[in-house]
């Protein structure tokens, strides 16, 4: 797409999208054999539901039907969020990537892998988890420094109430080490008195 076609896109739909509460993240138009697309990327600091996407998605289509900025020609239009793996561009972008593990690319050619504490319009406060046993350590890394960051996916990250639920599960060990089961429907199961009358 021609940068002069995505501005006036942009231009046209950004307030239709504003409009919505979302921020226009991304437009790209695709050209497959004589078919075309043109993804929008929408987003906000709580996020996007599919009834906000809908919504936002019926209004793009009835502004597009009303203007030629597409030109002539079928073309499917693809509203959509950011994918779990976002680049991380604008300051909303760090704000919204609050406690997750970001890589950042350094203007001096390192790379960090981090998790953003706090951020501010200087620079983000990130945890460099320790490594062999050692305990994380807390960075300042500058805007200016940061030539490109992207949020990483975590298979096997300890949210909160993971850590709550293991802190309860201790709790229901009794003193040989060995655990308890924990009846959570209320009522005596068979299953339950037999592990009991075994034990």
């Amino acid at each position: 797409m021609s940068t002069t076609q995505s501005e006036r896109l942009r231009e046209l739909l950004e307030p239709l999208v504003s409009s919505q509460g979302l921020d226009l993240e991304e437009i790209e138009v695709d050209s497959v054999g004589r078919k075309r697309v043109l993804r929008v990327v929408v987003d906000s600091d709580e996020g996007a539901d599919l009834d906000a996407i809908a919504d936002v998605s019926r209004a793009l289509s009835a502004k597009l039907d009303e203007t030629d900025a597409m030109g002539q020609g079928e073309y499917t239009l693809e509203v959509g969020t950011p994918g779990a793996e976002r680049e991380l561009g604008e300051h909303r972008h760090y704000v919204r990537a609050t406690g997750r593990l970001v890589r950042f690319q350094l203007a001096d050619g390192g790379d960090v892998v981090a998790r953003i504490l706090a951020v501010d319009d200087e620079g983000v406060d990130v945890e460099v988890p320790g490594v062999k046993g050692r305990r994380p350590t807390t960075r300042r890394l500058a805007f200016a420094d940061v030539a490109k960051a992207r949020v990483q996916v975590e298979f096997n990250r300890k949210s909160n109430a993971d850590s709550a639920d293991s802190a309860h599960d201790a709790d229901n060990t009794d003193s040989s080490g060995a655990g308890r089961v924990e009846d959570t429907d209320g009522v005596e199961d068979t299953e339950d008195m037999k592990e009991e009358e075994e034990a």
